[in-house]
């Protein structure tokens, strides 16, 4: 065996598609990251926005809230399947492979848990592990798991939502660990916050998982089904796709209303708002994928691509720079700017970081972040510096992904 066949997925071979998808995932994260900080220590009883403020509120809630981490949950899936073939492909154990790609990811979590307190990575590396039983599975066996979790999740956001959660009140009373000039305050406010909002709040800690193990299941279905291979003849899948998500969504979006005018108490027993926000998640999907298809919005769809290829980097630099502008450590700006500031933050950081990544792969094979955790991953030292400059993006690799 050659020592290229151990080396990890080159940019030039990779999916084109699926590192737009994490691009816009990753607008998401950003957009909804920042605007937290304006709804953080805003009784929602209490609080009465703006006609303004209430329109941009309900338009990030619609399109970004928990539509972000659930589309980056089925690509994960999805890169499980395509990194165990990959390796298996190549001589090495895919189990104890992944068993220690999870764990450095693990590490990775901590360091971004201490950045902030809605850190992601623990959750991929902790249900990562489970993907492992499904690693030989078929795609009907997977699907139809999937399904039976769906099912499952409403009861279950019902129950869980029937259980006195103190989540938002243990995490409140940190608030003064943030607002501190000192580094290690914040650090210790991200690392404390993350535990008492997420590890041990029963809603997160409970039915967000399944939800996103459930994504998992969607994505590694999608891999068993070459759903992503020779995509441009897929076209009638994603026209059906997006038609029947869209459906749904306004049948669902309708159904809220509804029931809150009649006055019954169905969410007490059976809560279907994680069937809307999946829906949704996947009527945003297949409209960027039938968009993509169709050779629309190549220069959008190209600065969401560079994002994709730095994902990590992309994402743990976010949560930096949100510390540095709103903590005590940084600028200290916290709560105190309306709605539209965060926004565009989250905008303008996040088209900086376009600009940064084009610069760095151009030059460089991997993202920092993503190099390190590779390394680590494959026991190896891999190159970071392209020994030849080639353009980013090919014609070919554009359209043919």
């Amino acid at each position: 065996m050659n020592n290229l066949s151990s080396q990890p997925i080159q940019l030039n071979q990779r999916t084109m598609i699926i590192d737009i998808l994490r691009g816009w995932a990753l607008l998401g994260v950003v957009l909804m990251n920042y605007y937290d900080f304006f709804v953080l220590d805003k009784d929602p009883v209490l609080f009465k926005p703006d006609s303004l403020t209430d329109g941009l509120m309900y338009f990030s809630k619609t399109v970004f809230a928990a539509k972000s981490w659930t589309m980056l949950s089925l690509l994960f899936g999805y890169g499980f399947a395509v990194l165990m073939n990959n390796i298996s492909t190549k001589g090495k154990n895919p189990y104890t492979f992944f068993m220690r790609r999870m764990f450095w990811l693990l590490v990775l979590a901590l360091i971004n848990s201490a950045l902030f307190f809605g850190d992601i990575l623990k959750d991929y590396a902790i249900l990562g592990m489970l993907l492992l039983f499904f690693y030989r599975s078929s795609a009907k066996t997977t699907f139809v798991v999937s399904l039976v979790l769906l099912l499952i999740i409403p009861a279950l956001s019902a129950f869980i939502n029937s259980l006195h959660d103190t989540g938002r009140e243990d995490i409140t009373k940190l608030f003064y660990l943030y607002r501190s000039n000192y580094l290690v305050d914040v650090l210790y406010f991200g690392l404390k916050g993350t535990y008492v909002a997420q590890m041990i709040s029963k809603p997160y800690l409970y039915t967000v998982h399944v939800v996103m193990f459930c994504c998992f299941l969607w994505g590694f279905s999608l891999y068993k089904i070459n759903f992503f291979n020779a995509f441009p003849t897929k076209i009638k899948l994603v026209k059906k796709m997006f038609w029947i998500s869209l459906a749904v969504t306004l049948v669902l979006s309708a159904y809220f209303p509804i029931i809150d005018k009649l006055k019954w108490n169905v969410k007490d027993y059976y809560n279907i708002r994680y069937w809307l926000i999946l829906s949704t998640m996947l009527f945003i999907s297949s409209a960027i994928c039938w968009l993509y298809i169709s050779e629309r919005c190549k220069t959008f769809f190209g600065s969401l691509a560079i994002m994709g290829k730095m994902t990590l980097t992309n994402y743990m630099a976010q949560n930096l720079i949100g510390l540095l502008i709103f903590s005590g450590f940084g600028l200290g700006i916290w709560t105190s700017m309306p709605i539209g500031f965060y926004l565009i933050l989250a905008i303008i950081i996040y088209r900086l970081q376009v600009f940064f990544s084009k610069w760095w792969l151009s030059r460089y094979n991997y993202g920092p972040i993503e190099w390190i955790w590779r390394q680590l991953s494959y026991g190896k030292k891999l190159p970071l510096k392209k020994l030849a400059g080639k353009p980013l993006f090919s014609s070919t690799e554009y359209q043919q992904p």
